[in-house]
């Protein structure tokens, strides 16, 4: 029962995004809120909900290192797999002003937390994630947000991305509702469950495999989370949205990284598991491919290069269970 309970677990996180996107999307459209800004905002943050609530429940019930491992899971999976398999499906190409900024602040990101993850004991430094690094990676959020909200205004009458929206594979969580409030009360309820079954599950299944808990996040619940994002990069690859799918696995990981793992690092600290520092260099190295791939040449991710994530990312897999 340990397997079926954890993916029903993951499975009610998923459904309970998606009813917290989809109500909370009805009431910012009866609220006269446009589309765009609800394709950019609403959608971002709700395909992240299953992470956080998966984080902060894991946290408070001690166990800090599936915490860690889904944050960092996520972020390797949503480059390596998500991304890759977006680019078989259609190559990815970047022409949005918005994204095009987004992708140095996810390696900034990356970096920010791989160095406050660092145990260097000569100078003081912990591997943890404390309260006062939080802060700090927390106001690096805000300073992402500010930017953003900058480009979208700057830039939202010639933005290809914004021109796309409203066809897009977000779009359909746009439409106005009356029950917006109960969808957003149900995904509410959803995500606690689905969280506190996860978390039970997933302790189960590190115990009886003899894994540790931090290896369970990584590769089983980070990827299980990692569904919504996606299933809407692919939907976007396929409707050759391809900015929509870069821009969604890229503004996820900057807020797994800048405002799930802080947030959930506040309601105690987070100890960094054993191999956790080489997870964060591997993750930063993924951040750091898609800088030379959008920025120099043809700006595009394309098949080639998306196998090769695939098969690292099978590869990396293969290297942590060993």
């Amino acid at each position: 029962m340990i397997v079926p309970g954890l993916i029903l677990g993951i499975a009610l996180l998923i459904a309970g995004g998606t009813a917290l996107v989809h109500g909370a999307s009805q009431v910012a459209s009866r609220l006269g809120i446009s589309p765009m800004v609800v394709g950019l905002t609403v959608v971002a943050f709700g395909t992240s909900t299953p992470e956080l609530v998966v984080n902060v429940l894991g946290v408070l019930r001690g166990e800090t290192a599936l915490a860690f491992g889904n944050v960092v899971g996520s972020n390797i999976a949503n480059i390596a797999l998500v991304l890759g398999a977006s680019a078989l499906v259609r190559p990815v190409a970047l022409q949005s002003c918005v994204v095009q900024r987004e992708v140095p602040l996810l390696l900034l990101a990356s970096v920010a937390l791989t160095v406050m993850a660092l145990d260097v004991p000569s100078l003081g430094l912990e591997g943890i994630i404390s309260g006062t690094e939080s802060v700090l990676l927390l106001g690096l959020f805000g300073v992402f947000l500010t930017l953003s909200a900058r480009s979208v205004l700057r830039s939202r009458d010639e933005e290809p991305l914004f021109a796309g929206v409203e066809n897009s594979p977000l779009s359909v969580y746009a439409t106005p509702g009356r029950f917006g409030w109960l969808y957003v009360a149900g995904g509410i309820v959803l995500l606690y469950v689905g969280g506190d079954v996860t978390v039970r599950f997933a302790v189960e299944l590190a115990t009886s495999l003899g894994l540790s808990i931090a290896i369970i996040g990584l590769l089983v619940v980070a990827v299980g989370t990692s569904m919504p994002e996606l299933v809407t990069s692919v939907i976007a690859a396929l409707r050759d949205e391809s900015d929509l799918a870069l821009g969604n696995v890229v503004g996820s990981n900057i807020f797994n990284a800048l405002f799930v793992l802080p947030v959930s690092s506040l309601a105690g600290a987070i100890p960094v598991p054993r191999h956790g520092v080489a997870d964060l260099l591997f993750s930063l190295a993924l951040a750091a491919v898609l800088v030379p791939v959008f920025f120099l040449g043809e700006a595009r991710l394309g098949r080639v290069i998306g196998s090769a994530l695939l098969i690292t990312y099978v590869l990396w897999a293969l290297l942590r269970l060993a």
